[in-house]
């Protein structure tokens, strides 16, 4: 049976992605994904055949990496962080059997990691990661999701927090957070993460309410243990350090 295998490329930089991201990609003839990412690696991988699609063509990009497969060429699709986290991995999985297609799902380092530690160790604890994006899931099923999770008190981290046509997401998801939290609890925001541009910041719960965030930025917000420490973003694991 031919075979596509789907890999996740981190934040997209050479350093960022896992070895077997790097070797899957070498192996490949062909590489299929979302425009922008295609041209993160494109560097890297300059004799590769790119085949890119822009943004909210998901499906067609997904038939033509699978008609490509099931032709015998060695294709490989490509999306940002890890494949199966709000990745191509769920849906060329759907869809393999009418190609007769076998899907690899080759993992990658996703971005509330690579955040994690660009912001010292905001996830030691339990965490959610929720993706703020109503394209494909209804805004007040994310918003249950968000109380649901701003009531068990365990750090979050939201994908997606902000475009052009999605500027008060973040606010309402704010809003609900502070019914059940701190003012002052320690939140931080990740841009860029492993791109030329990158930067952090830490902020407050109501800090964080009233900024302007766009795509390329990941949101953390911590629990009831979460601290700055020396400039870092830490969430305590609850060991005693006995003196």
């Amino acid at each position: 049976m031919n075979k596509l295998s789907v890999v996740g490329i981190g934040a997209g930089n050479y350093e960022g992605m896992t070895i077997a991201a790097v070797k899957a990609i070498e192996k490949a003839e062909c590489i299929v994904g979302y425009t922008a990412y295609c041209e993160l690696i494109k560097p890297y991988f300059p004799e590769k055949d790119f085949l890119a699609t822009p943004m909210m063509q998901e499906v067609e990009r997904c038939r033509k990496a699978l008609e490509l497969a099931a032709d015998g060429k060695k294709t490989v699709m490509i999306c940002s962080g890890d494949a199966g986290i709000y990745g191509m991995a769920s849906p060329l999985l759907e869809m393999a059997g009418e190609y007769g297609v076998e899907v690899e799902v080759i993992p990658g380092v996703t971005a509330a990691c690579s955040g994690a530690a660009l912001l010292g160790s905001p996830l030691s604890c339990d965490f959610a990661v929720i993706s703020l994006s109503d394209l494909l899931t209804p805004a007040e099923v994310i918003y249950d999701r968000i109380e649901k999770t701003a009531q068990a008190d365990i750090c979050l981290v939201l994908y997606n927090p902000g475009s052009h046509k999605r500027k008060d997401h973040l606010r309402r998801a704010c809003e609900i957070l502070l019914r059940y939290r701190s003012e002052e609890t320690l939140c931080a925001l990740a841009q860029n993460i492993g791109r030329e541009g990158e930067r952090k910041e830490l902020m407050t719960l109501k800090e964080l309410k009233n900024r302007e965030v766009d795509m390329f930025t990941t949101v953390f917000i911590g629990n009831s243990l979460t601290q700055k420490i020396d400039g870092k973003m830490v969430t305590s694991r609850g060991y005693r350090y006995e003196k």
